[in-house]
């Protein structure tokens, strides 16, 4: 499983993407935008069989007795011939945003043909055109098995340019021992008895639509108001020292060590989380919570698109899905994949389908929303304000 000290969801940014953006308009570099027409470049696919694939650390499956060896890649060579060059060196959305823009901005490629990066950030890649169309004529298992509710993101109706590598969801986890209650919604951080014992994220992006769904937002369409509104409540609470502090993702060992009893949290650390202590609990509140996803996208002038496109496919093949779904314990964007898993004959892998942090069921789904993501126009205001509250 993944380690606790890392989360994908939650390394700190300033005014990030747009931030960067801005300041390269200013330097009088030509407009970013690529339409559709110039983004593919040379495929190299069919006479070179191989791609590079960049995604987060731990993020995947690997073997027990060779942490080098992931068998999901290997079984995907071994099937079609392809080699992956994998490498990890995804740890911030906005440093490897910074690290390729310069080579997306001139049209030239970035030696990356996949790369994993989190929904918001992809919404960046989108608009911007800077990731390629896949073809849905040759990957029917993203067709036939992505999960609904992540299937049209506002940022990429159809998902036509990227496809959910994992989900997840940003709820509240708390030690309902320790707290001696049971907390249903975001209104119950706020109670006086959590006074100082409450962590929030300190992403804007990983924390505003929780927050926002507290007061009742529909967060598919919020506003400007909306977003003032929560950042208001928030900075209330910090004058009166509720909130203890703002974090990355050492919120669980806040909470596993008892300085905070609630916090906003990821359903798949507390998986993790639960197996040591089973006291704790991650709640969907009753306003809801969002379901966010991190996705894969191919970038302008990849050399091995097709290949790439296969490789996206072959994940959503349940049975593979299961298996990536059985090492991450993040909410699997195939639903299929949980009656392969139900079917194992290990118990503890037969477990996981019945767990609904991985598959949520129909009720937490009903409850669960894909939030609009922030505007480029709206992104270097919203993060100046956020960024004064929590202190970055």
């Amino acid at each position: 499983m993944p380690e606790l000290a890392f989360s994908r969801r939650a390394a700190l940014r300033g005014l990030g993407a747009a931030g960067l953006l801005a300041a390269l308009a200013g330097c009088g570099v030509p407009a970013a935008y690529v339409p559709e027409e110039r983004r593919q470049g040379q495929d190299l696919s069919g006479r070179d069989r191989s791609l590079a694939f960049s995604n987060w650390p731990l993020y995947i499956d690997t073997d027990e007795e060779d942490e080098e060896r992931r068998p999901t890649l290997a079984a995907f060579t071994e099937r079609t011939g392809i080699e992956v060059r994998y490498t990890e060196e995804i740890n911030d959305n906005d440093e490897f945003f910074g690290k390729i823009s310069p080579a997306l901005m001139n049209h030239q490629t970035t030696g990356h043909d996949l790369v994993v990066v989190s929904d918001w950030m992809a919404a960046r890649f989108v608009h911007l055109g800077w990731a390629q169309k896949m073809d849905r004529s040759k990957q029917s298992n993203v067709a036939g098995n992505l999960d609904p509710q992540l299937r049209s993101p506002a940022f990429d109706e159809g998902r036509l340019h990227t496809v959910p590598w994992q989900s997840g969801i940003t709820g509240i986890a708390y030690n309902r021992k320790a707290l001696g209650r049971e907390i249903k919604s975001v209104k119950d951080l706020w109670q006086p008895d959590l006074a100082g014992k409450v962590t929030l994220f300190s992403g804007l992006d990983e924390s505003f639509a929780l927050l926002m769904q507290g007061n009742g937002v529909d967060v598919t369409r919020w506003t400007e108001s909306d977003f003032h509104r929560m950042c208001d409540q928030v900075e209330s609470m910090v004058r009166k020292r509720h909130i203890r502090r703002f974090t990355g993702n050492d919120y669980t060992s806040d909470l596993s060590k008892g300085d905070v009893l609630a916090c906003q949290a990821y359903s798949g650390d507390v998986i993790q989380l639960q197996a040591d202590n089973p006291d704790i609990e991650f709640v969907v509140p009753e306003e809801g919570a969002e379901l966010w996803a991190e996705s894969l996208l191919i970038p302008n002038l990849a050399r091995h698109k097709a290949n790439a496109e296969a490789l996206v496919d072959y994940y959503y093949d349940p049975a593979v899905a299961a298996e990536l779904a059985a090492a991450v314990n993040y909410v699997c964007p195939v639903p299929a994949a949980r009656e392969v898993l139900a079917a194992s004959p290990d118990k503890e892998t037969a477990e996981l389908a019945e767990n609904p942090l991985i598959f949520p069921d129909g009720d937490m789904r009903e409850h669960l929303v894909v939030a609009r993501d922030i505007s480029s126009a709206e992104r270097q205001s919203f993060a100046k304000r956020w960024n004064a509250i929590v202190g970055l």
